[in-house]
């Protein structure tokens, strides 16, 4: 079982992204053989700051293994270091079509407005998803539902190129649904993911909120006047209250049945301060090691380097498969 997981570096990691995949990606370090990149060819899709990549990428790969990542076990690259991701991206967006692209979903949500002002990456970007993937002959990819749709379209070029060329050469990967992964919300509005992008700071836990900000978010995070109820029915069409429950229970465990029983007819004024400081007691630790891990920028470095160089030698086989099929030299 080999998974290839990747994330973009496009600033501070928040609460989301923690209990909705980094703690899925840290269990499997156990599990199977894992490659976890920062995407940093994706995230020049659109307008940036080169330093500000720079940092980030410094930056998100600190939090990474601050959460459990560990470099010993799971191979933590950044993309742009493995030059195989663009050239087989090239190939592979020879053989996907341009209707299997059209149908992407994400693009229309990315691009807005904008649809005809956006970047020819930002438009092929799944078909550099599809590279990172099947470069590494990966037979599952940790995904939500929402992305299902990505996994679909690597397997339709991946089969593709196999019969064009008449070459089993590359693996379909298996999408990786966690059906306990956390989903969690933005802290104003249930209804919209907790998001990187949202102009609200206050919208978000960050994993480098100190204690007091942490507290302060919860305190004020949008709720309804309505007391807990004894039941998950209670909390139909109530997307704050539900999210606020779902965090609690990701953090501690418990059954979301559990905590209802527990906080059952009292208002949220009871529940916040034992979500804050449930919420502060577990990122502390993390918030610890990424303090350290930043005073360490050459460290950080060499073990992106490293993981690159690990990952270049993982990727090199696959591309050669893939030029020799096409009768292209090497």
């Amino acid at each position: 079982m080999r998974i290839v997981s990747g994330i973009q570096p496009t600033g501070n990691l928040h609460l989301g992204n923690y209990l909705g995949a980094i703690i899925r990606w840290v269990r499997m370090q156990d599990e199977a053989e894992c490659l976890i990149f920062l995407a940093d060819l994706h995230a020049i899709t659109v307008p940036g700051n080169p330093a500000q990549l720079r940092a980030n990428v410094r930056e998100m790969a600190a939090a990474l293994i601050a959460c459990g990542i560990d470099p010993d076990r799971t191979i933590l690259f950044n993309q742009a270091r493995v030059p195989a991701h663009p050239e087989l991206a090239w190939i592979l967006g020879c053989t996907a079509r341009i209707g299997w692209l059209n149908r992407m979903t994400q693009f229309k949500e990315k691009s807005g407005k904008n649809r005809e002002g956006s970047s020819v990456g930002l438009y092929t970007y799944p078909v550099l998803q599809a590279a990172d993937v099947l470069l590494y002959q990966a037979t599952h990819v940790p995904v939500g539902e929402d992305q299902k749709q990505h996994i679909e379209l690597m397997r339709d070029i991946a089969a593709k190129f196999n019969a064009d060329t008449s070459v089993e050469l590359f693996t379909l990967p298996e999408p990786l649904i966690g059906k306990d992964a956390a989903r969690i919300m933005s802290l104003r509005d249930g209804s919209a993911k907790m998001s990187k992008s949202d102009s609200s700071d206050m919208s978000r836990i960050n994993l480098t909120d100190d204690s007091d900000l942490i507290a302060q978010k919860v305190r004020k995070a949008k709720t309804d006047a309505e007391p807990i109820p004894e039941t998950a029915e209670g909390l139909a069409d109530r997307p704050e209250a539900t999210n606020l429950i779902a965090i609690y229970a990701a953090l501690s465990g418990l059954q979301p049945s559990d905590i209802l029983t527990q906080f059952a007819g009292k208002g949220f004024g009871s529940f916040k301060p034992a979500l804050a400081d449930l919420l502060v007691e577990t990122l502390r630790p993390v918030r610890a090691r990424l303090g350290q891990w930043r005073q360490d920028p050459t460290e950080i470095d060499r073990i992106l380097t490293s993981g690159s160089q690990r990952a270049a030698a993982m990727a090199a086989p696959t591309l050669e498969g893939a030029y020799k099929a096409l009768g292209l030299p090497r």
